[in-house]
């Protein structure tokens, strides 16, 4: 009914006559619809009949990576409420996009992941990649940044050094990596957890250093350490210290880098271990769930951070449709988590802004170049379903760190499809398929259930200790590879269709600097001669106290950086207060 005669109505008022035939219009559509899509489904009977039935074709029923059944054919008939589950662009619930244009007015941002080696050579690999068309950085670290240890540790092997990621020990290489770089005009992304705390320090630090104001400060931190017990593994803290610092992080980044996304959730990584999309978003939500209650607990209002919640979701080429729906879902879910359950009034809040990464598990070694066809076909569906930012794997990924010309071949790919493809022109072009609609609604109804269950345990913490989250991702994991050596899952060139003679042209692949290690190590022995070692005594000791204490860590982690301390000595000193984590075994 219109609104206007639905409140003539209720003030009990004699109705005008246009408002009669209003309802009276409005009665004839919804009876005319309903007589079409009764006529459908006589025809969709027939067609079945005459064209399947009765030329013997038999139909094995078949199901997508989610388990989710999937019908011959889609017709209208599975389609839902066009209002209520599907809607428009940059409305509730945002199923077609969190922008009212999208891609028309606002392409996503284009970041490749990239570090590697000293400071020195990533800053080289970033001015490549902005001077090639990107335009947003997204920062690799390597494993020892990753869990805490300098490069000069006894513990350190040299081939670590530098290997999957640049080597940050100090703010010194925050300072390299960023030189000739102004942080007002750039944005950089950091896949970093456990030393998330001393790495925000060190670029707010260099922030300061370049005259760049905080509230003049962009990018994302990823900063979440639930998933490292589930999926990856870099944890150094126990659960409860390490959100703690991350809540540190984001409470700070709120009250004083208020353009700055101090979380990303990610679920990337789980459905890089094995999780299945509908898994890997539901322990994402349930993941997040838990960071907004012990914000709330903090006094902070939903609405004061969940706009500057970001998500780190993974696009794998196992089903192409799958992964779009599961994004367009997943806006969705989150969209009525943020209104219906925690009652944010801020539309901001409602909206899930991702990031998504081309996913490495999906590429094969064996024929390397067939994996430039195969990311291609993830950054479609990425862009599809509507992400924010993108990063696109390079080829030689599984072999090596990316060359310069694979790496270019990665920019170029999306580059391509933003400006040659047509797929920018509108908003949401799948919109209105009948069967991404309805498999986006099918994906939206598996996510929660997966949701219920974990909730059913006492969240995802409970659910993590009692070790379901990593023993439903084993599984699955295992499922994948037994369906690979068997065939049932196809991989072009390594299970199928592989050449017996490979003549694949020769490629040329990355050689990380045998120096490196050495390089690194002494740049770190030159900063520890020249920093003013009392300074370094104080600034440590204050952090070890705000740790035993409920202050905020961020104030005196930039001050810690500030001195030089480095990773290493920043996070033994939080160690004596936290622990270290110590995996249980897990028997299911």
């Amino acid at each position: 009914m219109n609104n206007e005669c639905r409140q003539d109505s209720l003030k009990k008022i004699p109705r005008p006559i246009e408002c009669a035939a209003r309802e009276l219009h409005e009665f004839r559509e919804v009876r005319i619809m309903e007589e079409q899509l009764e006529k459908i489904k006589d025809e969709r009977e027939r067609w079945y009949r005459q064209r399947i039935e009765k030329k013997g074709i038999k139909v094995l029923p078949r199901f997508n990576p989610a388990r989710i059944p999937i019908e011959l054919l889609y017709t209208p008939l599975d389609i839902k409420s066009f209002l209520e589950n599907i809607g428009f662009p940059g409305e509730y619930p945002y199923t077609r996009g969190i922008h009212p244009t999208m891609y028309r007015t606002n392409l996503w941002t284009i970041r490749e992941y990239a570090g590697f080696g000293t400071a020195a050579e990533t800053n080289q690999r970033f001015k490549f990649l902005l001077n090639e068309g990107q335009t947003g950085l997204s920062m690799a670290l390597d494993l020892p940044t990753q869990i805490g240890y300098d490069s000069g540790d006894g513990l350190v092997e040299d081939e670590e050094i530098g290997r999957i990621g640049v080597a940050i020990d100090t703010l010194k290489d925050m300072e390299l990596i960023y030189d000739g770089i102004p942080l007002e005009r750039v944005s950089t992304n950091f896949t970093i957890n456990s030393t998330a705390a001393p790495i925000f320090a060190m670029y707010l630090a260099v922030a300061d250093k370049q005259g760049v104001p905080y509230d003049k400060v962009r990018g994302t931190l990823q900063n979440e350490v639930l998933k490292e017990y589930v999926a990856r593994g870099t944890w150094i803290f126990p659960p409860e210290p390490s959100m703690r610092l991350s809540l540190d992080i984001i409470e700070y980044s709120v009250k004083e880098v208020p353009q700055f996304y101090p979380v990303s959730l990610t679920s990337a990584h789980m459905r890089e271990a094995g999780a299945s999309s509908v898994q890997s978003l539901g322990y994402l939500f349930e993941i997040a769930i838990n960071y907004a209650e012990r914000l709330i607990a903090r006094g902070i209002p939903i609405d004061a951070f969940a706009p500057r919640f970001s998500f780190s979701l993974g696009t794998t080429l196992i089903d192409f449709f799958e992964e779009i729906a599961k994004y367009r879902a997943g806006r969705r879910i989150w969209a009525r988590l943020m209104r219906e359950r925690f009652q944010a009034k801020d539309p901001r809040s409602w909206m899930c802004r991702f990031f998504a990464g081309c996913g490495g598990s999906s590429l094969v070694a064996e024929e390397p170049e067939n994996n430039i066809i195969r990311i291609a076909y993830e950054a479609l569906a990425t862009v599809l379903g509507g992400a924010q930012a993108i990063h696109t794997c390079s080829f030689d990924e599984p072999i090596a760190i990316p060359t310069e010309d694979s790496v270019r071949i990665a920019l170029r790919t999306q580059q391509i499809l933003a400006y040659e493809t047509g797929v920018t022109d509108t908003v949401d072009p799948l919109g209105g398929s009948y069967y991404v609609e309805a498999l986006t609604d099918r994906m939206e109804e598996e996510i929660l259930k997966e949701m219920k269950k974990i909730e059913d345990m006492g969240g995802m913490i409970a659910a993590i200790e009692k070790g379901y989250v990593q023993g439903e991702i084993s599984k699955r994991a295992y499922e994948i590879e037994r369906k690979i050596a068997s065939g049932e899952l196809v991989l072009v060139g390594r299970n199928k269709f592989a050449t017996k003679e490979r003549k694949t042209k020769k490629v040329t692949f990355f050689k990380l600097d045998p120096e490196t290690a050495r390089k690194q190590k002494e740049n770190l022995s030159q900063v520890k001669k020249k920093r003013n070692y009392t300074k370094v005594a104080e600034s440590l000791a204050e952090l070890k106290r705000v740790a035993e204490s409920k202050a905020n860590i961020m104030p005196i982690m930039i001050e810690a950086v500030k001195a030089y301390c480095s990773i290493g000595e920043i996070t033994s000193t939080l160690k004596d207060v936290f622990g270290e984590y110590r995996e249980q075994t897990l028997i299911n």
